[in-house]
């Protein structure tokens, strides 16, 4: 049987160990790297020739928390060392040893159960002071420390895990024994076929290696795209396959196309300061041309036929305020007045809001928009073409809702349903524009628009319990093992 040249190595260390040896002992004496060993010393187990052996030793290292005591000793050996010159508070111990209060706290219960420091209220709270036990107990060297980790009994072990100062290091190594040594033909044989050789033809007559696909081998992870990267290409992908065109946009954005021009009344509560973040420089925003301004403030003092408005006195200077935007509908809106019907375009973006940040919630996040403008499209045509977009997305059972946007009307919610998660899930809100938004920017025909963010449904999908794992949390195993999207 023809050998790999490093199982050969492994072979030959094991010989000059006299057959038995451990992984890093067989790596040295063959001379190869103790990856290597691992890895063809397991092939040729598989193959008989050599028996693997684990060992698994159960012992201890220190955590982050450990490692910090490690040159001063346990907090109990800091404080009664500190107690030798008199009682003092905790308060006071905190402040002299630099410990928190809580690690002090944890040793009440070690020094009465010892009988090492009497504890008692005083007048600046709990005051410790020193017995003639815990003198004593100073006067052993050893005491405290953490630099021999196997002289903890089970019991101490087990309390030091619980104060998170030790862990578990269940160490796993093999013993590797060479059971019979294969007959081999390694000197006829070409181990690597190069260019020399197929150029002079010097194979001809010869033994080839041959190679297991079968063996297994090291994992290996190339470059890849973010699973983020992925769910918006594919998205985008699915819009254009629809006929879509894309559209872009500014993340500064006026609120005149972020909210005036979507007829959200300037004293609307999403305006608020706790939702939008307004910019202090520049102070102003440029509005668009006069004839798209006016049809706007008409349509909020007035309103367009059929519309009554919002019966308010419109103000420009509330609408030249320059915001980052809060929805990419901002950018539909401006494509209004530059597209011509029949038209279909899409904007993904980025949009954000004064949120406080938890599991759930973000600043910033990614935001999909998508219109229809036609003279027949209609509701249906909505719904058919959500169900075919969310279709080609890979989601099989979909439904809506009613809904209420203040910016469409009649207004639906997408929601769909995921099989290994056994519920639906709201992934977005969908309409066609109301004729105030429309009539001022130039469309006399109807418009139908939807919008959905990334985010939410993605980390679902994924089985993620923390939105923040996109962005903050670069997870490298999370990263080469997560699924396709």
């Amino acid at each position: 049987m023809d050998l790999h040249p490093i199982e050969s190595k492994v072979i030959k260390g094991l010989k000059t160990l006299g057959g038995k040896g451990s992984a890093s002992e067989v790596a040295e004496a063959g001379g190869i790297e103790k990856i290597q060993e691992e890895r063809f010393g397991y092939s040729l187990s598989e193959k008989g020739f050599v028996k693997l052996n684990k060992n698994v030793s159960d012992s201890l290292k220190l955590t982050k928390l450990g490692e910090k005591y490690l040159k001063k000793g346990l907090p109990e050996r800091q404080i009664l060392d500190a107690l030798k010159t008199g009682l003092k508070s905790s308060k006071e111990l905190a402040e002299e040893l630099n410990i928190d209060e809580n690690a002090i706290s944890a040793c009440i219960g070690i020094f009465k159960k010892n009988a090492w420091a009497d504890v008692r209220k005083g007048d600046k709270g709990l005051v410790f002071e020193i017995t003639d036990l815990g003198e004593k107990l100073l006067g052993r060297g050893e005491f405290g420390s953490l630099a021999n980790l196997d002289s903890f009994g089970p019991e101490q072990a087990n309390e030091l895990k619980k104060r998170g100062i030790v862990e578990n290091d269940d160490t796993t190594t093999y013993l590797l024994e060479l059971l019979k040594e294969p007959k081999t033909s390694r000197g006829r044989a070409i181990e690597n076929i190069t260019p020399e050789i197929l150029k002079n033809k010097s194979w001809k007559g010869r033994k080839i290696r041959g190679y297991d696909i079968n063996a297994q081998t090291q994992p290996y992870f190339g470059g890849t795209l973010h699973p983020h990267t992925l769910a918006t290409e594919k998205i985008r992908r699915t819009f254009l396959e629809l006929g879509f065109e894309e559209m872009g946009g500014n993340y500064v954005e006026s609120t005149f196309w972020n909210f005036d021009a979507l007829f959200q009344p300037q004293d609307h509560p999403s305006r608020d300061l706790a939702d939008t973040f307004y910019l202090k420089n520049p102070e102003k925003s440029r509005l668009p041309e006069k004839k798209y301004v006016d049809a706007v403030k008409r349509a909020h003092e007035e309103g367009t036929q059929g519309s009554t408005g919002w019966q308010y006195d419109w103000k420009r200077s509330l609408a030249e305020k320059p915001v980052l935007r809060t929805h990419t509908t901002a950018v539909s809106a401006r494509w209004l007045t530059k597209i011509k019907p029949p038209a279909k375009v899409f904007c993904i973006g980025r949009v954000f809001r004064n949120e406080t940040v938890d599991y759930k919630h973000l600043p910033e996040f990614t935001q999909i928009d998508g219109i229809v403008i036609d003279e027949n499209a209609s509701f249906r045509d909505l719904l058919g073409y959500l169900k075919e977009f969310f279709t080609r997305l890979g989601f099989d059972k979909i439904r809506f809702r009613p809904a209420y946007f203040p910016y469409t009307e009649m207004s639906t919610e997408i929601e769909v349903y995921l099989k290994d998660k056994k519920e639906w899930i709201e992934l977005g809100g969908s309409g066609l524009f109301r004729p105030e938004v429309t009539e001022p920017l130039g469309i006399n025909v109807p418009v139908l628009a939807w919008g959905l963010s990334i985010e939410r449904p993605l980390m679902m999908s994924l089985g993620l319990k923390d939105i923040r794992s996109f962005f903050y949390k670069n997870d490298l195993k999370w990263l080469r093992e997560v699924p396709s999207v």
